[in-house]
């Protein structure tokens, strides 16, 4: 098992930028997935950002293609989430989530597909 903590989320103004860090217990991060997720208030919890084991392979919602990057450090058992450009429809709280996979190239890019999730961080942009 796993065990996420997100932080780094806050309050910015249109434009500006965050960074999210997702920090995983356990001594086998680099066998998971990892991906980010966010849910608006009223709204289901919509994909963000994918990256595979090793970082190779990275896969974005095409609404934050460009403004948002993921990476990760498997020495610090982290997984961030670089925001550029907020605009106030990013605002959400934003999960990290992880999945044991066995391929070096998957990105997993649905909820489902997920079985370890943190608590969220709420990002709120203001116009």
């Amino acid at each position: 098992q796993v065990q996420l903590v997100e932080s780094g989320g806050g309050l910015v103004q249109a434009g500006g930028s965050l960074r999210l860090s997702c920090a995983a217990s356990g001594r086998t991060f680099s066998s998971y997935a990892m991906g980010w997720f966010r849910q608006a208030p009223g709204k289901e919890r919509e994909f963000v950002a994918t990256i595979s084991r090793t970082g190779p392979r990275t896969d974005y919602a095409n609404s934050v293609k460009g403004r948002f990057t993921i990476s990760r450090d498997n020495a610090k058992n982290t997984v961030y989430l670089q925001m550029n450009s907020l605009k106030p429809e990013d605002t959400a709280v934003y999960f990290c989530a992880a999945e044991p996979v066995w391929s070096m190239t998957t990105i997993p890019s649905k909820n489902a597909e997920y079985d370890y999730w943190g608590q969220g961080t709420q990002v709120t942009v203001s116009s």
